[in-house]
């Protein structure tokens, strides 16, 4: 995709009598059929009309079905101006983050840049100071940031509920086949042609387990980060890792731990739990589903709302609602990002730590072995795997 001239953005500033926000849609395909199915929902609500796809294959009639006679093209810039967007969403590849942002920024138009915001902390200041100078309205894609149940669980440990907060940790147990690795030039890469990617679990695939415990003990920010450990490990045949823990400390002192993979014997749901002295509060953040378990009381369950990003930057631009997800509240997740992008490279695990299973479809896929507990064991005890795999030998 190129980025075309820039012009000077409009200067009137957008009001509800300019709804349906007129929408740009840079990666349709991959994650962006997501994004193209919810710009379909929201423009049924009146909300937003896409006006242009940006695509370096133009897409077909059926993969624009309800949306015929959008303008297409590879060029963004180009496109941003031709059709007079006030908005765009970017699903692009990690490494396009940064320019495209500020060629829509340039152009006085929104936005919603797909996570992680880009692949080095550099990259990531330079994207935020570019949005702020130009004035325009950044939202970061963490859906799990617009989940109700961050509040209401804030809350749960505001009224004493668990007692005081010894920690948090986040568990996600995903399987992924060996063609997810290749499903575009960038899957599985540390870097590509000298530029650095950072595709790895921690960063992509379960990067919302990491963001959203670190928003639950209250430190989104860069500033935030107090200390890092990091260990990173491979069993599929790519660059970057697909079975890594973390620990942060963060300023207020909290242990925040994420162990994740993409190679679970048994899939499920990822899940931030909060540890209190007194109890401990399971989020299972997809699901918006909230577990309050404390001592004296039977479990309660609820499940909560959801605010939609792309609605929210909408209503934030005509409304002047807050924003949930600006890129300062995404610091100390970047924080994380450029500890994994200046790791040395992942442990790739032996052949007698994972297994090949190939499926009735003819997929494989590779699974290490006993991962499912260590995952579970580093949430409920706040502990790195080679920590866990010490107490086990």
């Amino acid at each position: 995709m190129t980025h075309g001239p820039l012009s000077q953005p409009p200067s009137l500033p957008p009001s509800s009598q300019d709804l349906p926000l007129p929408v740009v849609l840079a990666g349709a395909r991959g994650h962006g059929r997501w994004h193209l199915s919810n710009i379909r929902r929201l423009a049924d609500a009146g909300l937003v009309r896409l006006v242009g796809v940006c695509e370096l294959d133009p897409l077909g009639p059926s993969e624009l079905y309800g949306f015929e006679g959008v303008a297409q093209s590879d060029d963004f810039g180009a496109l941003l101006d031709a059709t007079g967007a006030r908005a765009a969403v970017v699903c692009t590849p990690i490494d396009t983050h940064t320019d495209l942002a500020l060629t829509a920024a340039r152009r006085g138009v929104h936005l919603l840049l797909e996570k992680p915001p880009a692949p080095s902390f550099a990259e990531f200041r330079r994207l935020s100071d570019g949005v702020r100078l130009a004035g325009t309205a950044c939202q970061i894609g963490f859906q799990s940031l617009g989940s109700h149940a961050l509040a209401a669980i804030a809350g749960l440990v505001a009224d004493g509920a668990i007692g005081e907060v010894t920690g948090i940790g986040a568990a996600g147990a995903w399987a992924r086949d060996e063609a997810y690795f290749r499903r575009s030039p960038w899957a599985g890469k540390r870097r590509l042609n000298g530029t650095d990617v950072v595709d790895g679990v921690l960063t992509n695939p379960l990067a919302h387990a990491v963001a959203t415990a670190l928003a639950l003990d209250g430190s989104p920010f860069a500033e935030d980060v107090a200390d890092l450990e990091l260990e990173l490990a491979r069993a599929n045949g790519i660059e970057a890792d697909d079975t890594s823990c973390l620990r942060v400390t963060t300023a207020r002192g909290t242990r925040v731990t994420a162990a994740v993979t993409l190679c679970a014997e048994k899939p499920g749901d990822p899940y931030v739990l909060v540890h209190g002295r007194h109890g401990r509060i399971t989020f299972w953040y997809k699901q918006d589903r909230v577990l309050l378990q404390r001592a004296g009381h039977g479990p309660v369950e609820t499940e909560h709302g959801r605010t939609d990003l792309l609605e929210n930057l909408v209503h934030h631009v005509v409304d002047g609602d807050e924003l949930l997800v600006p890129p300062d509240r995404t610091g100390a997740f970047m924080r994380v990002v450029e500890a994994v992008r200046t790791a040395p490279e992942p442990r790739a695990l032996p052949m007698s730590d994972w297994y090949a299973e190939e499926t009735a479809d003819g997929t494989r896929r590779r699974i290490v072995k006993g991962v499912d507990d260590l995952v579970h064991t580093s949430a409920e005890t706040l502990s790195l795997f080679s920590e866990l795999e010490g107490d086990r030998r």
